[in-house]
């Protein structure tokens, strides 16, 4: 399958993001990513076997708000030269889920015992960059703050589906005061490719989430103020609920919150 990547390959591994990437393969880093390497690219991430991918290919090109695709992997190689050097899928991101038939059968930091020949990469765009943007304009984020994984909900919007690939979007929320939501939408329209602006802005209820207090992913939500209203992003988990419902023989993804860290920069991502 050709390369699909959205920038050249770099011509030298950036510092920060390698040193994180060998502190995670290392085992001294087994939580979430959020706030590592600042102003890299971090990337959710799916890995079927070669049989489902172009299916799956298709299936994120008719979803791009919860699964921007970053790069295609070649078949059966761990490794994504177009977004960092000295990348092991198999070993770099400190948290994978492993599914058979739909099935969670491991959660683990190393796969390199499941890898196969067969399989292909599908890093997809996180909302960890705009997050950089949000904060460098003033905006708080109070899961940053408590240094916790942002709460993540299954909702009742339908994807559109591509093949056996279908299911519920997975969205993120972050509360946030009414003016700060309008700025917050103008910042991440400029981020399409790691799920631009909000799916959506108050009224849970009306997405399909009956109780902000009890995430399917993620941490735990702050609790809203008075002067709070949620704002939910598309989320790069989709797949997981996807892969759920589709049963694939066989996939790998990141775990929630436990991101791929490339050598692209943010910035590189804007649209001006």
């Amino acid at each position: 399958m050709p390369q699909a990547a959205i920038a050249d390959p770099l011509s030298q591994a950036d510092n920060a993001a390698h040193a994180a990437r060998l502190l995670i393969r290392g085992g001294g880093h087994a939580d979430h990513t959020a706030g590592m390497a600042p102003g890299h690219v971090q990337a959710n991430l799916a890995i079927l076997p070669a049989e489902y991918a172009q299916e799956f290919q298709t299936f994120c090109q008719l979803n791009p708000k919860p699964c921007p695709i970053l790069a295609v992997g070649e078949v059966g190689s761990p490794y994504l030269p177009s977004l960092g050097q000295d990348i092991d899928l198999r070993t770099d991101l400190s948290g994978y889920r492993v599914f058979e038939n739909g099935v969670e059968i491991d959660d683990t930091a190393d796969v390199s015992k499941y890898w196969r020949d067969d399989l292909v990469s599908f890093p997809l765009g996180c909302s960890y960059s705009f997050e950089e943007a949000l904060i460098q304009d003033g905006l708080p984020l109070r899961h940053m703050e408590r240094n916790e994984c942002v709460a993540m909900y299954v909702t009742n919007i339908d994807t559109k589906p591509a093949g056996r690939f279908h299911g519920k979007m997975v969205v993120s929320m972050r509360p946030m005061k009414p003016a700060d939501a309008i700025r917050a939408i103008q910042i991440t329209t400029r981020f399409p490719n790691v799920h631009g602006a909000p799916v959506h802005i108050g009224h849970p209820e009306s997405i399909g989430i009956d109780d902000l207090e009890k995430p399917v992913f993620g941490g735990a939500p702050p609790r809203m103020k008075d002067d709070e209203i949620p704002v939910f992003w598309a989320c790069g988990v989709t797949p997981q609920v996807v892969v759920e419902q589709a049963k694939p023989s066989f996939c790998i993804t990141h775990r929630p919150g436990c991101m791929l860290i490339t050598d692209l920069k943010n910035s590189q991502l804007a649209i001006l």
